[in-house]
């Protein structure tokens, strides 16, 4: 399991409005360096393209980033047009808006629906493409997002969008943005041992809806964008040693188990570490399995709910 001999063709696939892929994709934030955003060891180039150039060969076909996965030295978006161009056909790139760095690093006001569509452009342009596959709007806090998502929704009547996603919200969000336009995605922090409870409801209502869920944070756990965690607990560590995997392996697979619509972006800039996340897709847990880590789930609920 943990050579990385299975392709992203083990995961299944879901479709994104028009757009199938595979439920195992790429975060494209720890591409940057050896921590999130400015801080950190800037990555290697060389080794960021061939983590990119080897996920497509691994049949990986959804790749998740943001303008503002940046670091001092290295872009996100720059590394994915300088990698994979001219895309292929089949490949879904997501890129999230809302948020806003300054060029120093530091995070400044989130946009003003007006000020969407030039975060929209400013993807497009660092990508080298005309149109966004899928956009999500990030939710910063503001209790009612009908005026960002309107202005998104504008921008995809225009063709720049093609389809949209949310990221950061509770249920009542997804009601309310589709009352504007369709929603395809939802992206949420969730894993297992660390996730909100509310989220546990999100991602039912999304599989009700066939809406895909996406969680970020997947295998980092509290360790957030820092990285993967390095803190498991025995039921992980168990399951792990019955399937000759890692425990991040387990944690890939006990997220696609949560149902079919369900997707994974783990992020990584080793190309050792991205063939252990597809092939993450290939593990099938069993039901002992299910029920020894669903108390690590609980865990994790009540602590989030603290």
């Amino acid at each position: 399991m943990t050579t990385g001999t299975a392709t992203a063709d083990a995961s299944g696939t879901w479709t994104l409005g028009d757009l199938t892929v595979h439920r195992m994709g790429l975060g494209a934030m720890r591409l940057t360096g050896s921590a999130a955003f400015h801080h950190g060891t800037p990555s290697d180039r060389d080794r960021a393209t061939a983590v990119l150039r080897r996920a497509l060969e691994l049949g990986v076909d959804h790749i998740d980033t943001a303008a503002f996965y940046f670091s001092s030295l290295r872009s996100a978006n720059e590394l994915i047009n300088s990698a994979l161009r001219p895309y292929p056909d089949h490949l879904v790139v997501a890129v999230k808006v809302g948020p806003f760095r300054d060029y120093d690093g530091t995070w400044g006001t989130p946009a003003r629906p007006e000020d969407l569509r030039g975060h929209v452009e400013e993807n497009l342009r660092q990508l080298g493409r005309d149109h966004l596959d899928l956009v999500y709007l990030r939710r910063m806090h503001q209790e009612s997002i009908a005026e960002h998502f309107g202005a998104l929704a504008e921008l995809r009547e225009a063709g720049l969008i093609r389809h949209l996603g949310l990221s950061g919200i509770e249920p009542r969000h997804l009601d309310e943005a589709r009352d504007i336009a369709p929603v395809v995605s939802v992206q949420n922090r969730y894993a297992l041992g660390g996730h909100d409870p509310r989220t546990e409801e999100l991602l039912r209502v999304c599989g009700e809806r066939d809406i895909a869920f996406v969680p970020f944070y997947a295998i980092a756990g509290e360790a957030g964008p820092q990285g993967a965690t390095a803190a498991h607990d025995d039921a992980v560590l168990s399951v792990a040693r019955a399937h000759g995997a890692t425990p991040a392996q387990v944690r890939l697979a006990w997220t696609l188990s949560r149902g079919r619509h369900v997707l994974a972006i783990p992020g990584t800039g080793d190309p050792r570490h991205l063939e252990q996340n597809v092939a993450a897709g290939a593990l099938r847990l069993t039901d002992a399995d299910l029920e020894l880590l669903r108390g690590v789930a609980r865990s994790g609920e009540v602590a989030a709910a603290g």
